[in-house]
């Protein structure tokens, strides 16, 4: 097990990523050694210590296992927790059952430690309801806004909110709550990625010699929509987590301009020379349009000498047939961090494209 917890602390300040291999997770990483924190990376498979990562110090834990988790993080000292991570159920109950006790676990282990700011990454389904009933209840008009109250319905959101504000409540830290939309960044083997599922859509149709095609519904073609790029959160994140005016507030965090998915859609087919098709007469989810492709992605890793054969790792169908697939306009409201004082701004397109070049350099698309 990987736990080469420092004695003494490189930095005054030193932070504690949950779910580091993560999209957002490591977009966090990346900023807080560059930052000059020293930073105990936490997942259930990290990897081992990298020499030209000295500041960077893989922790492997459970999140899940109370006992497990309180060994690994033994003599851990973090100033500041960056809560990143989740496990998908296939009920809302049970989602709510081991996502919260998620946070409570880290948080318990952490009961000494000389916590200042626990930041929790939660996400829009906070507005929308859970996946079992996503978009299809009461929700509040667009853009969304932090002051809308919380829907009627279960929502494990709710659950590791709840969980955080009575930790904060009983162990003195303030906290942070960032409602991020659709993140965009690099992560191998997560769960919810749009954009490298839309890259390796896009090779396959590219690689094959089929047309490019949206796999979402006609109101998430035609409707104003944001979405959120990895290192934009990772700074929105750092920011509320080292700035006394924002403690113990949720904020939404998106990238700050909006677009059309009928207009990005040719963009980004663009970018992989294959042939745009938009919505026609139904949603076409990519369930069904890229079933049966792990031999093709397996000979096309192998033909152009690719670090990730096993589909499965790369590209998450559901996800973003789910978000695609909505019947409900989506747009979320950044005022309040604005008037706050944070001015990160990422252009969405721009964002998939720097996504792709580095999956290139990756060698994870050709």
């Amino acid at each position: 097990m990987l736990r080469t917890i420092p004695a003494r602390q490189e930095s005054p300040r030193t932070a504690l990523v949950a779910g580091a291999t993560g999209i957002a997770g490591a977009a966090l990483v990346d900023l807080l050694e560059d930052q000059g924190w020293t930073v105990l990376a936490l997942s259930r498979k990290p990897g081992a210590p990298d020499p030209a990562r000295p500041a960077v110090v893989p922790v492997a834990g459970d999140l899940s296992s109370p006992e497990t988790l309180a060994k690994a993080l033994e003599g851990a000292k973090p100033t500041h927790v960056f809560f990143t991570s989740w496990s998908r159920q296939e009920t809302e109950a049970q989602n709510i059952a081991v996502n919260s006790a998620m946070v409570r676990n880290l948080l318990t282990a952490l009961a000494d430690a000389p916590l200042e700011h626990v930041a929790l990454m939660t996400g829009l389904k906070h507005y929308m309801g859970p996946f079992e009933a996503y978009g299809e209840g009461p929700m509040p008009d667009t853009p969304f806004s932090e002051d809308e109250p919380r829907l009627p319905v279960e929502n494990f959101y709710y659950a590791q909110e709840d969980e955080l504000m009575e930790a904060a409540e009983r162990q003195g830290f303030a906290w942070s709550v960032h409602r991020a939309h659709t993140v965009i960044g690099f992560a191998v083997g997560n769960a919810m990625n749009m954009g490298q599922t839309l890259a390796v859509q896009a090779t396959l149709c590219r690689e094959l010699g089929m047309p490019f095609v949206f796999p979402g519904s006609e109101t998430q073609w035609n409707s104003v929509t944001d979405m959120t790029d990895a290192g934009l959160l990772a700074e929105h994140m750092l920011w509320a987590a080292t700035d006394e005016q924002t403690a113990n507030e949720a904020f939404n965090v998106v990238n700050g301009d909006v677009f059309r998915w009928r207009s990005l859609w040719p963009r980004l087919a663009a970018e992989f020379g294959v042939e745009p098709v938009g919505y026609e007469s139904a949603p076409r989810p990519l369930e069904e349009q890229m079933a049966g492709m792990s031999d093709a992605w397996t000979k096309i890793a192998d033909r152009h000498g690719l670090a990730e054969p096993d589909l499965g790792r790369l590209a998450s169908w559901w996800h973003t047939d789910a978000d695609l697939g909505r019947k409900v306009e989506v747009l979320t409201d950044m005022s309040k961090s604005r008037v706050a004082g944070f001015t990160g701004y990422r252009r969405t397109e721009d964002a998939f494209k720097a996504l792709f070049a580095r999956l290139r350099d990756e060698k994870l698309i050709p």
